[in-house]
């Protein structure tokens, strides 16, 4: 079984993570789920929609260095435009990212979680 992964900024940890890093995991997203308790990495991406969604959205888009280059909050049923130099959309709850204190320029960066830590290091 894989260990959910963490977003985390610097030393602390901002939420659980789900990476949609294929084309159906990143199509499908949160569509159809009535809430999103952490966070939801799409990669590669560049823009997103809400179109289908059961609640608002918090979306943050990444440049390479998993760096914020721009946030926005998207209501429900609305098509988000590219943004230059995204390279993938993080996700989350709409609130989420006033609550984690998230804002443009922060880097953030996907840890394991607890399980795969303790085995990579038994091994």
């Amino acid at each position: 079984m894989r260990a959910m992964p963490w977003l985390v900024r610097g030393d602390r940890v901002l939420a659980s993570l789900e990476v949609a890093d294929s084309p159906g995991r990143r199509v499908r997203g949160l569509l159809g789920r009535p809430s999103c308790d952490g966070a939801l990495l799409l990669r590669p991406a560049r823009s997103v929609h809400t179109v289908g969604m059961r609640f608002d959205l918090d979306v943050a888009h990444l440049d390479a260095e998993m760096r914020v280059v721009r946030t926005a909050r998207m209501a429900r049923h609305r098509l988000g435009r590219p943004v230059r130099g995204a390279r993938s959309v993080l996700e989350a709850e709409a609130g989420s990212f006033e609550r984690w204190g998230l804002a443009v320029g922060d880097e953030l960066a996907v840890r394991a979680g607890w399980e795969q830590q303790e085995q990579a290091g038994a091994s």
